[in-house]
């Protein structure tokens, strides 16, 4: 998959012909269509995470809707989001409405207000909310370590004792999503939760 956004820099659709325009250039340039300039040469990406963070929340719908119209010449294109846990995401929320995403990564940390923070209250309420959309699955976003974000780290036993038997029988439950690899590699949290997630 490829991101697109993030939380630096400005970048927004400006209209519906703009999202048809830089959905036909992922596609002809990092999914299935043709381009004599693929940035990564003949490698074929299988979708698109939408990482926004800024800019405006418009026709990000549109985008979804021109990305997953690909699917129908043979190949899935696959849709994913990683919204900020905060319900509804503000920059992202009306895309996710369209049911178009297969996997929704929502960042339970950097966010008080719907994170874990010496209890599952929030999160667990915050974690309900997201479960209402209409989305293939939802991952919970955690740091992988206390430095790999400001806040909402969940010590391992924590996350495998509390948290996960707490959400885990929803329905659309897919597992846990890590910020970020360098991370893990330094404090193995991914391996110390895998075999419970």
């Amino acid at each position: 998959m490829l991101s697109i956004g993030g939380a630096a820099g400005s970048y927004y659709l400006a209209s519906t012909q703009d999202a048809r325009q830089v959905a036909t250039y992922l596609w002809d340039n990092f999914l299935g269509g043709k381009s004599s300039s693929r940035p990564l040469g003949d490698a074929v990406l299988d979708g698109i995470d939408f990482d926004i963070e800024g800019g405006t929340d418009q026709h990000w719908d549109d985008l979804a809707r021109f990305l997953s119209a690909y699917s129908k010449r043979g190949k899935k294109v696959y849709l994913s989001a990683a919204p900020q846990c905060p319900f509804p995401d503000a920059w992202i929320g009306g895309a996710l409405e369209t049911g178009l995403f297969d996997y929704v990564w929502v960042q339970f940390y950097n966010n008080p207000p719907c994170q874990y923070s010496s209890g599952m209250t929030n999160l667990e309420q915050a974690w309900k909310q997201w479960g209402s959309i209409k989305a293939g699955e939802i991952f919970l976003g955690l740091p992988a370590a206390q430095a790999a974000a400001g806040s909402g780290f969940i010590p391992a036993d924590v996350l495998t004792s509390e948290v996960l038997p707490a959400i885990k029988g929803s329905t659309k439950y897919g597992g846990v999503m890590l910020w970020d690899k360098y991370y893990d590699d330094q404090s193995g949290y991914s391996a110390a939760i895998k075999n419970v997630v």
